[in-house]
């Protein structure tokens, strides 16, 4: 990307869905939705513009927007568009700062779309990078809050009905997702989210970068080999540096929505080398554990990817059905997830497995690290 950064087409939409998908880990939303949505946009004459991290001054202020809620609500209850922008403006309001650009608060699924849907209806550009590198099911497992950039308010809310909502003041991260979580639930267990704006300063600290080049990169490795008629897993392992964990087909998938988030898991009985074996995934928006006959092999924050295995299309966990034959890919964290503060957050341990320790991984070569 150049100093100046560059504008998304048309063309970029399908392997930003795909890479999107990819890095989501199973959640952020539907991706074929949100390129849809996007589509719309850029045809209705909006412009996408996406700026590198050292493109704005210091003091300019940045905005952190996405969708909130479970991802099987957000596949079913389709989104109006302009949640997001709404929540955007109501931070303004309240804030009296006006925002110079936005960013995704995660790169995974729909939400690598929802600020380029956002910002180019308000006309601003698009920071490549992301709060996360991946998706999380909740609110302070972002960069921007874990390494204090947010504070604890305001945020705000909109959702599809023109309901907007702001959360002036929280007393911590956790108490503001908690009551954001419960508004979204009356919202109808999905809204588009803003939070407070932070300095540009700040968002090249604390911010996971290229992110939304990364999802283009890695949506068109899939692309081309399938063009090819390549190994579409095999090429997407090589290109991200991750690795093949387990294939196989799934046994059984649990879905529940419960306190706003969809909670489950999918046991996949394996094939090839792993013929006779079993691996089981935990699912709380996305993927969180991965073990193989039972013993856990990848934990978050790395992320655990599911693909088709004939075609390598990346599959969020709402749409995972029985008798999916499946590969399972791990891929490492960015570092600014793997610092003692950050896995307080987004460690085995936050999300309920006391008996897990998080044990890193490694890039599979040299160019992808």
């Amino acid at each position: 990307m150049s100093a100046k950064g560059y504008t998304l087409t048309e063309r970029d939409l399908v392997p930003l869905s795909i890479g999107a998908a990819f890095l989501g880990t199973g959640g952020g939303g539907n991706p074929y939705l949100g390129m849809l949505r996007t589509r719309e946009v850029l045809r209705k004459g909006g412009n996408a513009r996406i700026l590198p991290l050292d493109a704005l001054p210091d003091e300019a202020w940045i905005g952190a927007v996405g969708g909130i809620g479970a991802p099987v609500v957000g596949f079913e209850k389709l989104a109006e568009g302009g949640e997001c922008y709404r929540a955007m403006r109501a931070i303004e309001d309240a804030t009296g700062k006006k925002m110079s650009a936005l960013i995704p608060v995660e790169i995974g699924g729909a939400n690598a779309m929802a600020p380029i849907i956002a910002a180019a209806m308000a006309g601003l550009p698009v920071i490549d990078g992301d709060g996360m590198g991946r998706a999380f099911p909740e609110g302070q497992m972002t960069t921007f809050s874990i390494y204090g950039g947010r504070k604890e308010g305001p945020s705000a809310l909109a959702d599809d009905k023109g309901n907007v909502v702001v959360v002036q003041h929280t007393v911590d991260a956790v108490w503001r997702e908690r009551l954001m979580r419960n508004i979204t639930v009356s919202m109808g267990a999905g809204a588009g989210a803003a939070g407070s704006p932070m300095s540009m300063e700040f968002v090249r600290r604390a911010a996971i970068p290229s992110t939304i080049t990364q999802a283009i990169d890695i949506g068109q490795t899939v692309l081309d080999a399938r063009a090819k008629r390549q190994n579409v897993v095999e090429r997407v392992v090589e290109a991200t540096g991750g690795t093949l964990f387990f294939a196989g087909k799934i046994t059984d998938i649990q879905r529940e929505l419960t306190g706003g988030f969809s909670r489950g898991h999918a046991v996949i009985a394996g094939v090839d080398q792993w013929m006779g074996s079993e691996g089981r995934i935990a699912i709380q928006n996305e993927n969180l554990v991965l073990w193989i006959d039972g013993t856990a092999v990848v934990t978050v924050p790395d992320l655990i990817i599911n693909v088709e295995l004939d075609t390598g299309e990346p599959l969020t966990t709402e749409v995972l059905p029985y008798g999916q034959r499946i590969a399972v890919i791990g891929l490492p964290a960015h570092e600014l997830l793997k610092t003692p503060e950050a896995l307080k957050v987004v460690g085995p341990k936050a999300f309920g497995y006391p008996e897990l320790s998080f044990s890193p991984l490694a890039f599979t070569h040299e160019a992808a690290a």
